[in-house]
């Protein structure tokens, strides 16, 4: 891997724990009736799927209705809810024990080499369009 994705790697392990760190000292990993742990619910990852998912559909919103955010009135809604879908993208990475900072950093690496991602093949007959 090369140092640009290395650095990367490092800067998305850093947010990982934060987000993590931050979602776990407020008591979001465990339930607060029973003291389970969150990863013990065999649904416990598709919910906290859909609350990213939800924190997307938000961001819609607030570019169809071209709203600022409600928490943050001096920011674009939309980059708000963005912000908070990371930070669950990241929690619930950080939850599971996954390393998405390497998943991360590989993908965007392979990504940079992909033939069909390169503008010139894009614009050939078959090429994608988004």
């Amino acid at each position: 891997m090369s140092n640009q994705y290395s650095k990367l790697k490092e800067a998305a392990r850093e947010l990982q724990y934060q987000c993590h760190s931050q979602a776990r000292d407020a008591g979001w990993w465990h339930d607060i009736n029973t003291g389970k742990h969150f990863t013990e619910n065999p649904l416990g990852f598709s919910n906290k799927l859909m609350l990213i998912v939800s924190e997307l559909a938000e961001a819609m919103e607030a570019d169809r209705k071209g709203l600022m955010d409600d928490k943050l009135p001096h920011m674009d809604g939309r980059v708000v809810e963005l912000a908070d879908a990371i930070i669950r993208l990241f929690d619930l990475a950080g939850g599971y024990n996954m390393d998405l900072p390497r998943a991360i950093a590989e993908k965007m690496e392979y990504n940079a080499s992909r033939h069909d991602h390169k503008i010139e093949n894009r614009l050939g007959i078959g090429g994608k369009a988004y």
